[in-house]
């Protein structure tokens, strides 16, 4: 059997910042970075509620508009590239601002920028 796409501790970390954030006004770091190897998607991730799976985060599927949203585990999980290979995650990302600033500068490029 693979790896879990998000391992235990990061997951905990995305499911506490959901729980932190009832009010939806926080402004958390994100917390993973998933992409695909062969296409142009990627997502910062920064929050998960454990009660149906759903991540929010920026989401970027390579056709030049990211955006704040949400997306599905289950289905990260089953997503595949033109080469078929599946969705990953970015083993040495590590967040030096809040999502909100990734979200400003992607709206600028187009695209994530990291």
């Amino acid at each position: 059997m693979s790896a879990p796409l998000i391992p235990a501790p990061l997951r905990e970390r995305l499911i506490a910042n959901y729980r932190s954030n009832r009010d939806g006004e926080a402004d958390h770091p994100p917390v993973v970075k998933l992409f695909t190897p062969d296409a142009q998607a990627t997502w910062l991730l920064s929050e998960l509620d454990p009660e149906d799976g759903l991540l929010f985060g920026l989401c970027d599927l390579g056709i030049g508009c990211a955006e704040l949203g949400y997306v599905a585990l289950a289905e990260l999980e089953t997503v595949r590239g033109p080469l078929g290979l599946p969705v990953e995650r970015d083993q040495w990302f590590g967040a030096d601002r809040p999502l909100s600033a990734y979200a400003r500068e992607a709206s600028a490029a187009g695209r994530i920028m990291v």
